[in-house]
């Protein structure tokens, strides 16, 4: 299985290799170079699999000869032995045809747990077997950084550094990080938006000199191990509701695309999907990219749903070369455009492409608050403010057969919210019984300008001693 960048101009590489470069050494993002698929018959017989041994057989797909399959199935039994339902991503039905995936039952309280756990596994496995320590910078908007700190946290062959914008995530989401007292651990504080953290770590990886002397690896939604890793829910769930006799359609909450770009992985494997609702709260870039077909840039606006706070979505490269029929030069020039102009009009062609499965929706603070009040009061069901986005949405979503189920991505547990949680709703939500308390916890973490070359002295000196 080979893989190749969006942007042309990187040599073709495997998947152990895409996985720890993270960004392609021309600015890219490795995908497929060509897309594996699965007959319908495959398709259906993962309804009398568990959720590990479906990850096996997707992840799979994916991984070809580059690990053995006893050793990929060991690592997703151990990966999803960590989650506290035994579904893992178990459905729960809200009304007629519409359902809930609950993605927040793994160490961390939120969805990027179910590709965290396998990836810290793939990490260890590689770099053992290379003797090889690696350096791990992400930046988080919330809940990645948790997630990825408590899968690598103790490794031995890795160190991690996870960036996250001061003041802009909940407590919860901080803590996870920040009480973590491993020494291959390092959190910062920047002072920046989530956009700023992530244009760190993108300077952090186009910087050669620097990527080599601390053995850079990158845990973000830009590493095709997490798609690959995100995309078996969506099997999970269409197989639970019919799929593939009958087509799913999805409502995924999405700030920097990697969740509902798995949706996407998922429809070329073969799985059977209506339709992708990208659903943003004010910070609506991808909401009108796929209603107006240009890709705007805006200002960040802070938000109750902060982990979609986000106004550069990483992953859209991906759909946007696929979408310009993987033309490396076009995808490059775009996107080496908007880095400078902030916007990309969109070729009609390539746009109707991405209207065959995707669609847009925007949902207000106030609308969102509502929403967590008004699933409470007529399910009983206690939602986070990005679940609840997802929720608002799907109630807009218009589909040509309505008996279609619609299942709404539910992305953290809301524990994670409290303070979100209780201003719409009037209680606190409750922490699992699996979750350690983490409020008396001491916390550690340093605070940095939003500079690259700043956190890049920062780093060279935490992979020095550690």
């Amino acid at each position: 299985m080979r893989y190749v960048s969006t942007r042309g101009e990187a040599a073709p590489i495997g998947f152990l290799d895409a996985v720890l470069a993270g960004l392609a050494p021309d600015g890219g993002l490795y995908v497929p170079a060509e897309w594996p698929s699965f007959t319908r018959a495959e398709i259906a017989a993962f309804a009398g699999m568990t959720y590990a041994q479906v990850a096996t057989e997707v992840v799979g797909k994916f991984v070809g000869d580059d690990i053995p399959r006893e050793d990929l199935a060991q690592m997703c039994e151990e990966a999803y032995a960590t989650f506290a339902h035994t579904a893992v991503t178990p459905l729960k039905q809200l009304a007629p045809n519409r359902f809930l995936l609950e993605l927040f039952h793994g160490p961390t309280l939120a969805f990027k747990d179910v590709a965290m756990q396998l990836l810290g596994r793939l990490y260890d496995y590689v770099l053992e077997r290379q003797s090889r320590k690696m350096t791990i910078i992400c930046a988080t908007s919330g809940d990645t950084g948790g997630a990825a700190v408590e899968a690598f946290r103790g490794r031995k062959n890795a160190r991690i550094v996870a960036l996250f914008p001061e003041g802009r995530i909940s407590e919860v989401q901080r803590r996870f990080m920040t009480t973590a007292t491993d020494a291959n651990v390092a959190c910062v504080s920047i002072q920046g938006s989530f956009d700023d953290c992530q244009a760190i770590v993108k300077q952090a990886f186009q910087d050669d000199q620097f990527r080599h002397a601390v053995d850079l690896s990158g845990v973000n939604s830009i590493n095709w191990a997490r798609i690959a890793a995100q995309s078996v829910y969506f099997f999970t769930a269409a197989v639970a509701l019919g799929a593939p006799e009958r087509a799913v359609a999805f409502v995924v909450p999405t700030g920097n695309f990697g969740d509902a770009y798995a949706g996407f992985v998922a429809s070329k494997l073969g799985l059977p999907i209506a339709q992708i609702t990208a659903a943003t709260n004010s910070n609506d870039i991808l909401a009108r990219t796929f209603e107006e077909g240009r890709y705007a840039r805006g200002a960040v606006a802070a938000t109750q749903s902060p982990a979609m706070d986000i106004q550069v979505a990483s992953n859209f490269e991906r759909l946007y070369f696929e979408a310009v029929r993987r033309d490396g030069v076009e995808t490059g020039r775009a996107f080496r455009g908007f880095a400078d102009s902030g916007l990309i009009d969109i070729p009609p062609s390539a746009f109707a492409m991405m209207r065959e499965l995707f669609r847009g929706a925007s949902v207000s603070e106030a609308d969102t608050a509502k929403t967590m009040l008004a699933t409470l009061n007529e399910t009983g069901e206690v939602i986070d403010p990005h679940t609840a986005v997802g929720v608002a949405a799907a109630a807009g979503v218009r589909l040509e057969d309505a008996t279609t189920p619609v299942v709404v991505l539910s992305t953290a547990h809301p524990a994670k919210f409290p303070e979100a949680v209780a201003a719409a709703c009037g209680l606190v939500p409750a922490t699992p019984r699996t979750t350690p308390d983490l409020s008396k916890k001491p916390e550690r973490f340093d605070r940095l300008p939003a500079s690259g070359e700043t956190v890049k002295a920062f780093v060279r000196t935490f992979a020095a001693n550690t």
